[in-house]
């Protein structure tokens, strides 16, 4: 394990992970539905919870070297987007408003994520890596799919709203 390229890498995710707890912060607090705020606010600490653990391997590398043996117990794959989604949050989500935008926001900071991490954790010959980066890869894939369900819901949402059905 090169050390530079390795903590350069934790580095560049744990600003990424900054960056979208920022994002998902700022759509929370511009939200005027609690329902809403929560979503978004979910978002964010689990955001944090990431930054804590990227932190703790950053001066892990710093100290001995090597990444520390990591638990990683929760999962995000076991969000689905449908029984997270409800259509009471979709309803109050403006389709043309800010929380959309942050939305679409968001899918490019996690589509970035989910490719750093899931490369990461393939090329990686350190088990103890190549676990912490499985495990951010499949969170951020749970995040990921949860923004696109919404997305698309959304975009269904906007046609419906405006009659705009070419056929």
């Amino acid at each position: 394990m090169e050390k530079s390229n390795t903590l350069n890498i934790l580095k560049n995710a744990f600003l990424m992970e900054r960056q979208g707890k920022s994002l998902y912060e700022t759509a929370r607090d511009k939200a005027g539905d609690e329902a809403v705020k929560h979503f978004f606010d979910d978002l964010a600490n689990e955001e944090a919870q990431h930054m804590k653990m990227l932190e703790a391997q950053f001066k892990s590398i710093m100290q001995s070297g090597k990444f520390a043996a990591g638990s990683y117990e929760t999962d995000g794959t076991k969000d689905t987007p449908p029984a997270i989604l409800s259509q009471d949050l979709k309803d109050k989500i403006n389709a043309a408003g800010f929380e959309a935008t942050a939305i679409t926001a968001a899918i490019g900071f996690e589509q970035k994520a989910v490719k750093l991490y899931g490369e990461r954790a393939e090329t990686t010959t350190d088990p103890e890596e190549k676990k912490l980066y499985q495990w951010l890869s499949d969170w951020e894939q749970t995040h990921l799919k949860k923004l696109l369900t919404l997305q698309e819901d959304l975009t269904q949402q906007i046609w419906e709203d405006n009659s705009f059905w070419p056929f």
